[in-house]
């Protein structure tokens, strides 16, 4: 897993929306978000870069989420807080990673403090 990188001052890229499928489409290995159906391979490569950008947004605010629960699982004011090791076992990481995502995690906390980064999530 990539190691995580604050983003203080980036703006947060809206992904594209990604559309459930049915599940019917979704069971067959081939069909992957209707763009085996796109002929055009100027609107393929449209389509498939919207995905890729959401994708990759997603990843991002989901690694950011995990920093933060990390944070508040290892926080030393719970009665009920865990190691890094703890940690590191749920998530299946490396207990170096877990101590640099409870770090980040409190990077994060203390980031988002206050009303000028109460942007909803």
């Amino acid at each position: 897993m990539a190691e995580p990188t604050p983003r203080r001052n980036e703006p947060r890229l809206r992904p594209a929306p990604l559309l459930f499928e049915p599940t019917q489409a979704a069971e067959d290995p081939e069909h992957f978000f209707d763009l085996e159906s796109i002929d055009d391979p100027r609107a393929l490569l449209a389509r498939a870069t919207e995905l890729t950008l959401a994708f990759r947004a997603a990843t991002d605010r989901a690694v950011e989420y995990q920093a933060i629960a990390a944070a508040q699982l290892a926080d030393p004011r719970r009665f009920d807080r865990l190691t890094p090791a703890d940690i590191a076992s749920r998530a299946e990481w490396t207990e170096d990673y877990a101590k640099k995502m409870v770090e980040f995690g409190r990077d994060l906390i203390r980031g988002t403090e206050g009303p000028e980064h109460a942007d909803p999530v």
